[in-house]
């Protein structure tokens, strides 16, 4: 099984392309695991649980998502942000309300993605964005 880092870099390409394809989540999942198989490795791999809860969750509380992340995001409209930033966002807004993680360990795992994945400008707006998110939670949930 991999790592929860790596995990979660999956689950942020898959809802990437999900953003970019609008095709079917389940097929988007076997597509990326299909690529992994030809690019990673010899072996099928086995799917990994944790990436697709996040996949999943991601999208079936998308609504919700995204009007979170509307109402916290002053002068970015949803469909003017880099699809990046979108999924990272819907990702970790999904781990942070709907899984026992942390929000610290979230914010900081959405942080190093960004970092790794966007513009300069999206690591600032994405902490800013999930820590107003983090503060609308009652307080045992936000802290794990």
């Amino acid at each position: 099984m991999p790592s929860r880092h790596k995990s979660r870099q999956r689950a942020l390409q898959i809802l990437f392309q999900l953003d970019a394809t609008g095709q079917p989540v389940e097929d988007a999942i076997a597509a990326y695991y299909g690529s992994l198989h030809s690019e990673e490795n010899e072996e099928e791999l086995p799917p990994d649980p944790f990436t697709e809860q996040l996949v999943k969750g991601a999208m079936e509380k998308m609504t919700e998502i995204d009007r979170r992340i509307s109402q916290h995001s002053q002068h970015w409209r949803l469909d003017r942000m880099p699809a990046v930033d979108r999924s990272i966002l819907r990702m970790a807004i999904y781990e942070m309300t709907e899984t026992p993680t942390p929000a610290v360990v979230v914010i900081s795992e959405a942080l190093e993605l960004a970092g790794s994945f966007c513009g300069e400008g999206s690591v600032p707006f994405i902490n800013g964005l999930l820590d107003a998110v983090r503060r609308e939670m009652p307080p045992e949930q936000a802290s794990g």
